[in-house]
């Protein structure tokens, strides 16, 4: 029985590989999968993708509280009093 499975990168490198090599000469702008006997195991991100990630994150967060306040209680304002 063959068992798969998915890899959420474009990208692999062996749990061997990645021993010999260094991190900074593997990691790339897109994540890679790590895998440890054909299987992955942990994937890595560079900083600025990471970053991005979290930013990603944050605005999916703040889109889930614009849609619950959405249809509140409003109040004019006009530019002057601000």
């Amino acid at each position: 029985m063959t068992i798969t499975h998915k890899i959420y990168a474009p990208a692999t490198v062996s749990m061997t590989d990645l021993r010999r090599a260094s991190i900074a000469d593997i990691v790339s702008d897109s994540p890679v999968a790590v895998l440890n006997h054909n299987k992955p195991a942990a994937y890595l991100l560079s900083a600025n993708y990471y970053e991005a990630l979290l930013d990603q994150v944050e605005n999916i967060e703040l889109s889930k509280i614009v849609r619950e306040r959405r249809g509140g209680k409003t109040v004019k304002v006009s530019l002057d009093d601000l």
